[in-house]
C-alpha cells in the first residue's frame, strides 16, 4: 500500500492540524494523526476529544485504508524537508516509509481502530457567513474571555443567533465586548458557547478568507466549514450570564479622543503602575485628560496629558491599565468614544469610525477605586 503526495501541501495541513493536539494527553492514542485514504483523496484527523479537526488532501493512490501516524514526528520530518513529492509506502510489519528524493525515514503506524469515532450532527442548523466577518467577530471577543474553571460559561464566546442580528459576546466579570452585525440574520433564535481554543484555531485559519464559511450547530457541536477544514467543537453546557443587564444605558459624560495616542500613552503609564492592580487614573478636565500612576512600593510614578473632546462634569476615574490596553489594541478605529455616569460604574467603549454598515462593537471595563 502507497499514495504519492505534495510535501508543501501536506505539511501546510498538518501544521494546522497540529494546533489541536494536546502536550499532554491522557488518552495516548491522540498523539497521532488519523489517515483516511479514499484512492485519490486523504483525510486526515487530529481530535483532542473536545475539538476535532480535519483536512483534505489530494494525493495519488489507488488504495482505501486507515491507520494512525505519531503527529509531533511526522510533522518534524516533513517540515524539513524541502518541497517535493513524498511517497508513503506501508509495509507489512507495521512500519511506514516516507520515501523522498534523497532519503527514506521509517515510522511505526498503527491501525486506526481504536480512534474516536467522528462527530454526528443531528438536527443541526447552519448559516454561511463570510470569513472576514467571522475572523472579526472572533479577533474583537476572544481576548475578554475568562479563565477560570469555576465559571466555565464564561471561559467561551457566546454566539445569539436572532432572526435581527447575529451577536459575538465574551465577559470574564471585569471586562465585556459585544460585537453585533445587524445586516446577518439567523432562521431562529438560539445561543451556544464556544470554547476558546477552536475559535483561535479557527481564527487563525480564516484572517484573510473571503468565502463563506458555514456555522453548523445543534445543542452540543458546532461545526465550521470551509475550504478543505472542517473543524467540530464540543459546546461548553451551561447558561450565559445575562450579559446586556450589566451594559449601563444612561451615560451622560462623553470623551472622544484618538485611540491609537491614548494606547500609546496607557502602555507608557502602565510601567509606573502598580504590578498588583494595574491602577491608573483618569483625570478629565475641559478638553484635557490626564493620565497617571503611581506605585507606592517601588517610589515611582507618571503622568502624561492628552487632548480629548469631552462632554459631561469633571470627572475622575481608575482603570485596569491590562484591560484598557487590550481593548484599544482590538479595535481599528481611529477614535474611540469613552461614555461614563460615576467613577464607580461601568464605563463603555465604542468605536467612533471605521465600521462597516451593520456592525457594533461595544466594549464594556469595569473601574478601579481610586485611593
Amino acid at each position: 500500500m502507497q499514495f504519492l503526495v505534495s510535501s508543501d501541501e501536506l505539511i501546510k495541513n498538518l501544521q494546522a492540524l497540529k494546533n489541536v493536539i494536546n502536550n499532554n494527553n491522557t488518552v495516548p492514542v491522540l498523539d497521532n494523526f488519523l489517515f483516511e485514504l479514499y484512492q485519490n483523496t486523504l483525510k486526515i484527523t487530529a481530535s483532542d476529544l473536545e475539538t476535532t479537526m480535519t483536512a483534505i488532501v489530494k494525493v495519488e493512490s489507488e488504495e482505501d485504508a486507515s491507520f494512525l501516524l505519531p503527529a509531533r514526528m511526522l510533522v518534524d520530518t516533513i517540515k524539513a524537508l524541502p518541497v517535493q513529492p513524498l511517497t508513503f509506502m506501508f509495509n507489512d510489519d507495521g512500519s511506514m516509509d516516507i520515501v523522498s528524493s534523497t532519503g527514506k525515514y521509517s515510522f511505526a503506524y498503527a491501525y486506526a481502530e481504536d480512534y474516536p469515532n467522528s462527530v454526528e450532527m443531528d438536527e443541526a442548523e447552519s448559516i454561511n457567513m463570510p470569513g472576514g466577518i467571522l475572523a472579526d467577530a472572533v479577533s474583537k471577543t476572544i481576548f475578554a474571555t475568562g479563565t477560570d474553571d469555576l465559571r466555565p460559561t464564561m471561559t467561551g464566546v457566546f454566539f445569539e443567533f436572532s432572526p435581527e442580528s447575529l451577536n459575538f459576546v465574551a465577559t470574564d466579570a471585569h471586562k465585556l465586548v459585544k460585537y453585533e452585525r445587524n445586516d446577518m440574520k439567523a432562521a431562529t433564535e438560539t445561543g451556544f458557547i464556544v470554547p476558546k481554543k477552536p475559535l483561535q484555531i479557527l481564527k487563525n485559519h480564516i484572517v484573510g478568507f473571503d468565502d463563506d464559511v458555514e456555522v453548523t450547530y445543534n445543542d452540543r457541536n458546532v461545526k465550521f466549514t470551509f475550504d478543505n477544514i472542517r473543524l467540530i467543537s464540543r459546546l461548553i453546557n451551561g447558561k450565559y450570564p445575562n450579559y446586556s443587564a450589566v451594559i449601563p444605558t444612561e451615560n451622560p459624560n462623553v470623551m472622544i479622543v484618538d485611540r491609537q495616542n491614548l494606547l500609546d500613552v496607557v502602555k507608557r503609564i502602565d510601567i509606573f503602575a502598580s504590578k498588583a492592580t494595574h491602577l491608573i487614573r483618569f483625570d478629565i478636565v475641559g478638553s484635557e485628560l490626564k493620565i497617571s500612576a503611581e506605585d507606592l512600593d517601588f517610589s515611582s510614578k507618571a503622568e502624561e496629558r492628552m487632548t480629548c473632546n469631552y462632554a459631561g462634569d469633571d470627572m475622575s476615574i481608575g482603570f485596569n491599565s491590562k484591560f484598557l490596553i487590550e481593548m484599544l489594541a482590538n479595535l481599528d478605529s481611529d477614535e474611540v468614544s469613552f461614555n461614563m455616569s460615576l467613577p464607580s460604574k461601568a464605563a463603555l467603549i465604542h468605536p467612533v469610525d471605521g465600521l462597516e454598515e451593520g456592525e457594533f462593537v461595544t466594549m464594556l471595563v469595569m473601574p478601579l477605586r481610586l485611593a
